[in-house]
């Protein structure tokens, strides 16, 4: 892992014990953070009193959905039984890194997050799901298990699964499908808050960075959270920053730091071709934009999202549109294959970009192109194709020149160059179970 302890502004929170220390184990531990504040087995109050932290602390979730982490807790308290905490550990986005670092550097942080939402929403269970190709993940993880003794730790039964590590199999209804005997495929959902179950069973999926931040609120509260960031998106973030740049690395930076100075942190010497935000179902954006705030509010009204917490650099000598194609075709052999536009659509837009990319398509192909977008978008079962969608249509504005360019028959010279942003290759037949 490489990092930095300041972006800007702030210091390390979620981070602080592996800088302090450059150790993971239990004593290290807490000698940074403290015990973990424990509540009384009488004490009936302690979980109204923590969700209503969380909501003051103003946390949201960390995985790409940014919901506020107190309604997300809350909406199970007021049910029935006794819930499965799902710590979703998967980061299928082959860009991002944040989760690989958090575990394997503040596994306990993340593990006490983990216990007191468990204890807060009264679960049963908590299922920490880890790609299975992560072997070094599911090592830490259980070392770490296995030094958590003490009086300030919960007894929440924990187990270590290891889905397969699909692009789509960390997708929050994809993962409760599997743990259920399933395949990881995402499964219908009306609107993101219908509630996740395993047989009669809710299950709660919450990644390791929410949950590492909600172990903080708990014993430093919310004023102290709050006390960096700002006001509408408070605390830090982690982010994995790509590319072209000198320090590739997962840093933590509070949310409202400009992306020019994170990507300076990281050693951006010289002005970028583009810049990708949020992983490779994000967006796209020109340098001339690099002075926008890495915050929700910020991104959005440029047309990015802080997504999978990604930030990917292509010089300016990198072909953009063929950046995008290779994307895409790998977004399309990721897909489920459970509906028209994973099996048709993605496979046609990638069809269309790898044309263009090498100069063998015309201005057809990139009406043609415009036109399966909106053909695409918001029809799939889940949101996988709406993200293959989002990459496009910024990639349309961002690199229209060169699209024009292209389709004209005269490629960018770096169009068959190494990729910046590669994606993985994935073998015929890989398991969905």
């Amino acid at each position: 892992m490489t990092a930095v302890t300041d972006a800007g502004t702030g210091t390390p929170r979620v981070l602080a014990s592996w800088y302090a220390t450059g150790r993971v184990d239990l004593e290290a531990h807490r000698a940074t953070h403290g015990s973990l504040p424990v509540p009384a087995k009488r004490d009936r109050g302690w979980a109204d009193r923590f969700v209503q932290e969380l909501a003051d602390a103003g946390l949201t979730g960390r995985g790409g959905a940014g919901f506020p982490t107190a309604r997300k807790v809350g909406s199970l308290r007021a049910g029935r039984g006794h819930p499965l905490l799902v710590l979703n550990a998967m980061e299928g986005e082959p860009a991002s890194h944040k989760d690989r670092a958090l575990v394997t550097s503040a596994p306990h942080l993340v593990l006490d997050g983990a216990e007191l939402v468990a204890t807060a929403i009264g679960a049963g269970a908590i299922a920490v799901c880890i790609a299975r190709e992560r072997t070094e993940m599911v090592r830490g993880l259980r070392l770490a298990l296995s030094q958590r003794r003490g009086p300030d730790v919960m007894t929440v039964p924990v187990e270590v699964l290891d889905p397969p590590g699909r692009f789509v199999a960390g997708e929050e209804s994809a993962l409760v499908h599997w743990i259920a005997g399933g395949q990881a495929k995402p499964t219908f959902r009306p609107a993101r808050g219908v509630p996740l179950s395993i047989g009669r069973r809710p299950a709660l999926v919450h990644n390791p960075e929410s949950l590492a931040h909600a172990a903080l609120v708990a014993r430093h509260g919310a004023a102290w959270f709050r006390a960096v960031g700002t006001s509408d998106a408070p605390g830090t973030a982690l982010v994995t920053v790509t590319g072209t740049v000198g320090r590739p690395g997962v840093y933590e930076v509070p949310l409202g730091t400009p992306l020019s100075v994170i990507l300076r942190q990281a050693g951006l010497s010289r002005p970028p071709g583009a810049v990708l935000l949020g992983g490779y179902g994000g967006a796209w954006i020109p340098p001339a934009l690099l002075d926008t705030a890495y915050a929700p509010a910020p991104l959005a009204a440029v047309g990015g999202a802080l997504g999978a917490g990604v930030i990917g650099v292509i010089p300016d000598s990198a072909c953009g549109v063929a950046e995008t194609a290779r994307i895409v075709a790998y977004l399309a052999a990721e897909g489920a294959g459970q509906c028209g536009p994973c099996v048709f659509g993605l496979p046609a837009l990638a069809g269309d970009l790898a044309e263009l990319a090498r100069g063998a398509g015309t201005t057809a192909t990139l009406a043609r192109l415009r036109t399966r977008l909106g053909e695409v978008a918001g029809r799939g079962a889940c949101r996988h194709p709406d993200g293959a969608v989002r990459l496009v249509q910024s990639a349309l504005g961002v690199f229209a020149s060169d699209l024009a360019a292209h389709a004209r028959r005269r490629p960018c010279p770096g169009w068959n160059h190494r990729p910046v942003l590669a994606a993985p290759a994935r073998g015929p037949g890989s398991p969905w179970r």
